[in-house]
């Protein structure tokens, strides 16, 4: 036919053609009777159908009949001359194949895409929506569930339950034990559950020393000018000096004819008696005193530094002589000798510099952090305190004055941070350096505390630095030393206490393990800790030896950078060495009532500390009120020993008593 031709089916079978455009002028075709569509059943009940294949897109659909039951499709669908395709074979032919189970009543988006964009052709008509609809056919019934199903959910409960006992009787137990979230008055009153995030107020002052250990060991707060840390009005009121004690009683007991016999406390060293020997210079050493260079066969040069020349002339006794000249030689050339490199330190919490001279010497800097007169931050504990420069060379002073000498030599020193730290600085420490927004020269190096941009050591002002510079001792590959544990270390613990903070008698202890229970090791620890009770220091956990002169030597005084932070507070347990085992030197003794009275010249340990720290380059070095309280604290040292001789007396008065009781008896 042509394109504006169009043909109508006739009932008698015959067609009728008209142009595109005429109007209809034969009789009008007769209604084609639709299907009546039966009731779908529910949607809940009826599975969705597979998803169809594809069909392939046409451009103009067909008229299609609505969608039929799956029996009175094919006779229903009738074959249309215009319908039929080139090779013979009706699109509705091919599409009742496909739609043997019509959609579902409301699933558009599934006939959509089953029927290729046709579904609003296979609308239902409007008889089938009114028809009444039927009873829709019931799902099938469920099996019962078995006898293995039905035991395994009551053993899910039964594991269930016992689980929640177990979790409810464990947080009943951690409840009572540690005071968690009840409180209450004291049994037979029922206890009232609290929040734990509340405040509590437990009426029992047992409860916090159960669970944070505040350590009550006496120590107490000074301010001899009414100043406290904080200010003037943080510290405690000013107090009326008591008036001055000579400790009579003990001066009688340093005296060096008084038999050590009648006070166990005060103890006569077996070194005072041995004979000594004149050196070649004039210099006065005990005869079994070897030095590091006899014992390892090193000869002194004249080619040797006045480091090595110190550091073979270590003795078993001492670091050094009391009148030593080498002693202020090494200290000059540390302060006044040209820097040729600088590094890190390895080890330690905070930052050091391992200092290379041009002779070849070498040091170890502490830089200056914080001015003098900055204390100890109020919540920091002793293992977080900050490390000062000035306190290591206080303490060589200090270690001097008291004779011992056994700590190395140290002094201060003024650097410019330009010529003297950058420009010779190596490795990672170089790369630390940076200027500050006040235009002053940084650096912050690597380390476990402190070692960050809001820590670092800066120039005051521009590139001026100040810092200590300690010498360093014999390399251990020639002389290696040994490491102790110190018996009366801290916990190093937040909450936590040590042994000797709970046991009374834990010098007895002490007393069986070598090599405390002979020699002089045990006096040492007790100069140790009149030492460090003088320069306030806490971080004392380990000391350490010379191998090559066995047990029969001298601890070593080292890293006392923690020291002198608080001058208005006196931590007493410090002492507790001298407390809990009474015990300490004639020697000693005799040096702290000498501080302590003026001596023959009346000059207090403050002015002896004063003046031999005046020939340091970075004096003063001590803030004022440090030296006031080393007059203080050699007063409270000497208190100590008092009551432990007196003690010891008590109690041999009552030996004496029981004795003769059972002699009358």
């Amino acid at each position: 036919m042509g394109r504006n031709v169009r043909s109508e089916v006739l009932p008698a079978g015959g067609t009728a053609t008209a142009h595109r455009g005429a109007p209809w002028t034969g009789p009008p075709p007769p209604a084609r009777p639709r299907p009546r569509r039966p009731p779908t059943a529910s949607k809940r009940a009826r599975p969705l159908p597979p998803p169809p294949l594809p069909l392939p897109r046409r451009r103009h659909a067909p008229n299609l009949p609505s969608p039929l039951p799956p029996l009175e499709a094919s006779q229903r669908l009738q074959r249309t001359p215009s319908s039929t395709s080139s090779s013979g074979t009706s699109d509705a032919g091919r599409l009742s194949r496909r739609r043997a189970e019509p959609c579902p009543l409301g699933a558009f988006a599934c006939c959509f895409r089953r029927h290729g964009g046709r579904a609003l052709l296979n609308r239902p008509s409007r008889s089938a929506l009114n028809a009444p609809p039927t009873a829709a056919p019931h799902p099938p019934a469920a099996p019962a569930p078995s006898h293995e199903a039905a035991m395994k959910l009551k053993e899910r409960l039964m594991i269930g339950a016992a689980s929640a006992a177990v979790l409810l009787t464990l947080l009943l137990v951690i409840d009572l034990q540690m005071d968690l979230g009840l409180v209450g008055p004291p049994p037979p009153a029922r206890l009232v559950a609290a929040p734990s995030h509340g405040r509590v107020r437990v009426p029992d002052p047992a409860f916090r020393k159960r669970v944070l250990q505040r350590s009550h060991n006496g120590s107490r707060e000074a301010s001899p000018s009414g100043r406290g840390e904080d200010g003037p009005e943080s510290g405690p009121a000013e107090e009326t000096p008591a008036p001055h004690d000579p400790f009579e009683d003990l001066g009688e007991l340093a005296q060096p004819g008084r038999s050590p016999v009648e006070s166990p406390v005060i103890v006569r060293d077996d070194e005072e008696t041995q004979l000594t020997a004149k050196t070649r210079k004039g210099r006065r050493r005990r005869r079994d005193n070897p030095t590091l260079g006899e014992l390892l066969d090193i000869r002194l040069s004249k080619n040797f530094t006045n480091l090595e020349r110190f550091q073979w002339s270590i003795s078993r006794l001492e670091l050094y002589g009391e009148d030593d000249p080498l002693v202020e030689k090494l200290l000059r050339d540390m302060a006044t000798l040209p820097i040729a490199k600088v590094v890190q330190k390895d080890g330690g919490t905070q930052i050091k510099l391992s200092i290379e001279y041009e002779n070849g010497e070498q040091a170890l800097c502490k830089p200056m952090r914080f001015p003098r007169e900055q204390q100890t931050l109020p919540n920091h504990f002793y293992f977080t305190d900050f490390e000062r420069h000035n306190s290591e060379i206080a303490a060589f002073h200090l270690d001097r004055l008291l004779g011992f000498r056994r700590a190395m030599p140290v002094t201060g020193r003024h650097l410019n941070m330009t010529s003297e730290l950058y420009a010779v600085a190596t490795g990672d420490l170089l790369n630390t350096f940076f200027v500050s927004p006040s235009e002053n020269l940084c650096f912050h190096g690597h380390c476990s505390y402190y070692c960050d941009t809001a820590h670092a050591v800066c120039g005051r002002p521009r590139d001026a630095l100040e810092g200590s510079f300690a010498a360093f001792l014999p390399p251990k590959e020639k002389a290696s030393r040994k490491v102790w544990r110190h018996p009366w270390r801290r916990s190093y613990h937040k909450r936590r206490k040590a042994q000797w903070e709970m046991e009374a008698d834990y010098c007895s202890l002490v007393r069986d393990i070598p090599p405390y229970d002979e020699g002089r090791r045990l006096l040492d620890l007790m100069d140790m800790a009149v030492f460090d009770f003088l320069t306030g220091n806490m971080d004392r956990h380990h000391y350490e030896t010379f191998k090559a002169f066995g047990n029969d030597t001298f601890p070593l005084h080292l890293d006392q950078g923690r020291g002198f932070g608080r001058p208005f507070h006196d931590e007493l347990s410090i002492l507790a060495p001298i407390t809990q085992c009474c015990l300490m030197r004639r020697s000693t003794l005799a040096t702290l009532l000498r501080f302590h009275n003026g001596g023959v010249a009346r000059e207090r340990l403050s002015d002896l500390m004063r003046a031999s720290m005046s020939s340091d380059p970075v004096n003063p070095v001590l803030w004022e009120p440090h030296l006031q309280a080393l007059d203080r604290r050699v007063a409270t040292i000497l208190g100590a020993v008092r009551q432990c001789v007196r003690r010891g007396s008590a109690s041999t008065h009552l030996d004496e008593d029981r004795d003769a009781a059972l002699e009358v008896s």
